[in-house]
Order: structure tokens, then sequence, then C-alpha cells
């Protein structure tokens, strides 16, 4: 390919049958909208532009979209609007005016969100510089797709749709998947010509292809045998039928690196809810337990064990962490890390700024936020450490929180190596617990510590004998 690429995709379908009030393009697949893969597929062929065709709920669909492609997409990205919606050939009509006539266009669908970047080089390559490619497949059952129509040297003639095609033409099993690649110098005079003049009423695209062979362009069919890849969604049905297929092929990947699946159709690995993309890199000896949701980018290091339920985001677990079940890890921009060989959870929360050392404990519902816990600290019980600076071995007591936010505010809690913080303590930050001090269980401690100290700071108990529990009043 020499030509410049550009990318045209027509997203401008109501979607009725997803019976959503958002677009269907804007629905998502592994965390990220449909249209969205179909851009970064765009992004990896190193397309020149790509024009996305916008009818129903063009607004919303041009918002989200331009916010998703960011300033690192690599191409032009640009709009046209198709309204009404007269049929795909009279989609890309509204496209033509956005294309340069140098260019060699790919046209995709917003609803396809599988085609693999190396299958649409391969599309490229057959198409060469004067040539108009087809993307087809074989399928069992081709109902609803336009047949791919052969001459008996093989050379393909012209594509049928459903609706017009004679019992002959239906018993075609290869089909055109809605991809083609061809010269936009060649697609405009075509688009222009195109007729309405058929069972539906439109405007079809691949009308263009008998005008190709009639003006003596060749047409190539690339076929291929994956039907992932040309699969659209029309449906939460298929919508969700294309997630488990597209999360299966996800784990077939690790399990071949080498990562141990309890269940590999109990698996999502999604981008997160800021659109990073999904990312899961694993060491040697994984094991991944049913039902784990990975989001955004995650690394896992040799041996480490990630329990059933998990919820892991944005976050690296070093080499022989163990993450119990129902644990929830989500880093967001600042990142959590788990150092190696550190217990986390079960029902474990750790939010963004979350940095645990070495062999950390952090047991059962205990969150931390924006702290950073030192080799060998822990916490294991009913805990809230946020903001805080923990040092080794530190033993944090069940019921202790720090007391980080003055209303306005957030302040640092600073607990040095080898303090004993008692259970139900209450740490006001700003505020300093000196190395190898002990905090008395229940103690509200508001002012800095000495090393060594035991500091207790709690009412004095107080016991009155044979004393009489109120008695409700009983009527007369």
């Amino acid at each position: 390919m020499t030509a410049p690429l550009d990318i045209i995709i027509m997203a401008a379908g109501k979607g009725t049958r997803m019976k959503s009030r958002h677009p269907k393009v804007l629905q998502k697949l592994a965390g990220r909208a449909l249209l969205q893969h179909v851009l970064h597929t765009a992004g990896q062929l190193q397309a020149r532009s790509a024009v996305v065709i916008t009818g129903h709920g063009a607004a919303e669909v041009e918002a989200a979209t331009t916010k998703g492609a960011g300033a690192g997409a690599g191409f032009d990205l640009r709009f046209v609007r198709q309204e009404p919606q007269l049929g795909t050939g009279h989609a890309v009509q509204q496209a033509v005016p956005a294309l340069a006539g140098d260019g060699m266009a790919v046209i995709l669908s917003g609803d396809v969100p599988l085609t693999q970047a190396d299958t649409l080089q391969d599309l490229l390559r057959a198409a060469g510089s004067d040539k108009m490619a087809l993307l087809t497949v074989a399928m069992p059952d081709p109902t609803g797709y336009g047949r791919i129509v052969r001459n008996d040297a093989g050379t393909v003639q012209r594509i049928v749709e459903q609706k017009d095609a004679n019992d002959t033409e239906r018993a075609i099993t290869e089909i055109y998947s809605g991809i083609m690649a061809v010269p936009v110098k060649h697609l405009t005079p075509w688009l222009a010509k195109l007729s309405n003049n058929n069972a539906q009423g439109e405007y079809y695209l691949t009308d263009i292809v008998a005008m190709a062979v009639t003006d003596g362009v060749p047409v190539v069919g690339h076929r291929i045998s994956d039907v992932l890849q040309v699969a659209g969604v029309n449906s939460p049905l298929q919508l969700a039928e294309l997630e488990r297929a597209h999360q299966l092929r996800a784990a077939r990947a690790l399990m071949e690196q080498g990562v141990r699946l309890a269940d590999p159709a109990r698996f999502d690995l999604r981008d997160d809810a800021r659109g990073m993309p999904a990312q899961l890199v694993c060491g040697q000896d994984v094991d991944i337990d049913v039902g784990c949701i990975f989001t955004g980018k995650v690394s896992i290091g040799d041996g480490a064990q990630i329990g059933a339920h998990c919820h892991i985001s944005n976050a690296s677990i070093a080499a022989g962490a163990v993450i119990h079940p129902f644990t929830h890890i989500d880093g967001e921009k600042l990142g959590a890390s788990v150092g190696e060989g550190a217990l986390i959870g079960p029902f474990a929360r750790l939010r963004p700024g979350a940095q645990l050392g070495r062999e950390v404990h952090i047991g059962n519902f205990v969150e931390v936020k924006n702290s950073t816990l030192a080799d060998g600290a822990k916490a294991n019980h009913l805990a809230y450490l946020g903001d805080a600076t923990v040092g080794e071995r530190v033993n944090y007591g069940a019921g202790s929180i720090t007391a980080n936010y003055d209303g306005a505010n957030k302040h640092r809690t600073v607990i040095e190596a080898d303090v004993h913080i008692g259970s139900n303590c209450v740490l006001v930050a700003p505020v300093t617990i000196g190395a190898g001090g002990t905090v008395g269980g229940g103690s509200t401690i508001t002012k800095n510590t000495l090393p060594g100290a035991l500091s207790v700071a709690r009412g004095k108990q107080v016991s009155i004998a044979n004393w009489a529990r109120p008695a409700k009043k009983t009527s007369s």
C-alpha cells in the first residue's frame, strides 16, 4: 500500500432492537464502545483519516467518540451526518466530500467491533493500488447477509442482498461481511450512479461491485474463516454472545502463555471506567479463580494467586502475593501495588495510591487509600488507613481508623516502624506515632506520641455497683 488510507465507518443506525436510549454504536463490549473498537483498529492501520457517518443520536455519538479517541488517535477524525437514513450506499455518499481523491478507502461498520488489524492489512494487500477487495466469510446459515456471486472461474461478479436473491443465490454460503477496500477515485463516481430500485427501496453500497465489474476494475474476495471478526451487534443477546466469545478468546491467549484459569468461561478483561485500555500481563504460574474482572492495566507476578470474584483495576500484584476472594483493587490514575508475598482480603478494598510492601497483610473489611505500608505491616480486620505512611512491622488493630479529613482538607498520619495500634482507635491527622510505640485500645490520639511510649487517650472506666436498669412502666 502506497496510497494514503482513509477509513469510513458507518455509525448512523438507530439500533431499535437494542431497546436502549443510547445509540447502538455506543453500547459497550469489554468496557469499550463498539465504535471505539473500530476506531482503535483504524489507529493500528496508520490511517490518514477516519470519517464517521452518524445519524441517530448523532450529537451523542460524536461527543463520545471525540472524547474517547483522544489526541493520540494518530489520524484525522471527522464526522458527517446521514439524515435521513436511506441505506448503506446513501451513507457512504455523505462521506465523499470529506475524502481526498488520492486515497484507498476501507469501509467498516461501527457495530462490528472485533475485526483484526492484520485481517484488514491482508485485505489491503489484496486490493493493491487499483482493485476492489471484499472481506468475505462462509457461514453455515447465511440468512440476512448479502451473498457473494462468482462466475464459473471463481471471479466475484456482484453481491446480492437477501431480499433480492433468488433461491439459487440464497443457497450460497459465502457472504459479504460489510467490509471492503476500494480506491476513492473509483468509489466516488460509482456512488453517484446508485439507484434505489430494489425490494427495500434503499441505496445499496453493494451495487458498486457490479459497477466495478462493468468498468473492468478487478474485484477480489479475501475470504477468512473467523466469523467472530465480522460479527455485528443488533440486540442485547448478540452483544452478550459477542462479549463472551471475545472474553473466551482473551482467556485462551492467557492460558497459552501459562496462566491457570479455573474456568475460562468466567473471566473478564475490560477497559476501565476512564477508557484505559485493557492490558493484563502475567508471570509464570499465576492462578486466577472464577468470576474475576480485570480492567485497565494490570500486572501479576510469578506465582501470585487471585481468589474468586476479585475486581482488579490499574494495579501491580507482585510475585507470590495472594489476593483472597471478593477483594476490590482499583488504582485509577494513581495506581495501586501489592508487594511480594503479601496477603490481601478476603473482602478487602485497595483504593488509588495504596502501595503495599513485602509480606503486608490486609484482612477482611480493611480499606486502604493513598497510603504506603512498609514490609511486614498488618491491618487484619475492619480498619481504615487513608493518607497514611505506615512503617515496617506495624500491627494496626481491628476497628481503628485514620481520621484524615477535617471537612476541608486531607492530612497525613505517620505510623513509624514497630508500632502497635490497639483495637478501635482513632488517629486524628496530622499526627505521628513514634517508632516502637503502643496505642491502647479505644484511644483517640490527637497529638504526636514519643517513640517507645504507651499512649492511652480515653475516658476513665467507672463501675457502679448494684445498678438497676430502667424498666418499662406497666399499665394499671
